[in-house]
């Protein structure tokens, strides 16, 4: 190989190392595998597998968890979707009628923060397979304003700085970022109608708007991820940026904090049954290697099977051969010796 074309190897390297400084470039993603999750036992009394709605990466314990919009528990789960345990969730004195949980990041430990969309409360709690945990020891709300099923509807938490990113459904669409903390519930939630209302109490939340969510095109959004997780990204302007998922528009981009669109993965051709019917995909998180991991609900349309399954959709990005490595660093080593040798000339 000659000099010129070790440099423009070396070049085309630097290139790449450049564009991941500053993105993900979900154009380089293509689907790694799509796997059923259990239905387990249903909604009564016992967790339930199905319409998976969000699904956190636990780095720790190298696996995933998962809740459904019933929100009868949280299932852990192997990266290709067995089943490995579950907890079960206690909504007493939450004020919580639905429990629509739509929302689930991890926070190391064990820790985890689910989010129910309709309070837009957000719970942690640690996770104990084969146990019940009580949510209303440790909540913070984000509004008291009553905003049905357009809520919150993501959670993510920024391992950095230990802030969080949230995101509001629709009606209207809100990214906001901040700081929240814990705390019990001082007292029952006032009796009212409809979705509940918070109780007395619980943590203090100093989310604010982040940027106009109108500046990604999105028809409405289902969940957000950052990227700081991402190994390959840390000191770069990449860790910053933030995942976002739309069902409406069935499509993942990839966003700055100000609310730049930078890069995109269509979804619309995902779990297509080809008559009309799709498989809601509403959950979204990333591993340290970049992995994408999505849920979608099973189908529910007319003509859907009886024994209809959630399902794990892996996306993964092309990784650099070995032989790629091996050639980038005979490369260094050739122009570091011609470098030495034309100085002895």
């Amino acid at each position: 190989m000659t000099i010129k074309l070790l440099i423009a190897a070396l070049a085309t390297c630097t290139a790449v190392s450049a564009q991941a400084s500053t993105s993900i470039n979900l154009g380089n993603y293509t689907v790694g595998g799509i796997y059923a999750l259990d239905a387990l036992n249903g909604t009564a009394g016992g967790i339930s597998g199905l319409e998976a709605s969000a699904v956190a990466y636990a780095r720790d314990r190298g696996t995933l968890f998962f809740v459904g919009d019933e929100g009868t528990g949280v299932v852990e789960i192997s990266l290709t979707g067995q089943t490995l345990g579950n907890n079960l969730f206690d909504w007493s004195g939450t004020g919580s009628t639905k429990h629509d949980t739509e929302g689930l990041t991890y926070l190391g430990g064990g820790v985890l923060v689910v989010g129910e969309e309709r309070l837009q409360d957000a719970y942690r709690f640690s996770y104990t397979a084969g146990s019940t945990v009580a949510l209303a020891s440790s909540f913070v709300s984000m509004s008291n304003v009553a905003v049905g099923n357009n809520g919150m509807e993501g959670i993510s938490y920024d391992p950095r700085d230990g802030s969080f990113v949230t995101i509001k459904q629709q009606s209207p669409e809100n990214v906001l970022a901040g700081t929240l903390t814990f705390g019990p519930a001082t007292g029952a939630p006032p009796s009212t109608s409809g979705d509940g209302s918070t109780p007395p109490g619980g943590g203090v939340s100093t989310v604010t708007t982040l940027f106009n969510p109108a500046s990604m095109g999105l028809s409405t959004l289902s969940d957000v991820q950052t990227l700081s997780p991402v190994d390959a990204l840390a000191g770069t302007a990449a860790a910053d940026n933030l995942l976002v998922l739309s069902l409406g528009s069935r499509k993942l981009v990839e966003v700055d904090r100000s609310g730049n669109v930078l890069s995109s993965f269509d979804l619309s051709s995902l779990l297509n049954t080809g008559s009309g019917d799709f498989n809601a995909i509403e959950g979204l998180t990333v591993d340290e290697h970049g992995t994408i991991y999505l849920v979608a609900e099973q189908l529910q349309g007319a003509g859907a099977p009886l024994n209809a399954q959630s399902q794990l959709i892996v996306l993964t990005a092309p990784v650099p051969e070995p032989e790629t490595y091996a050639l980038m660093l005979s490369g260094l080593g050739l122009v570091g010796y011609m470098a030495r040798r034309r100085r002895r000339v």
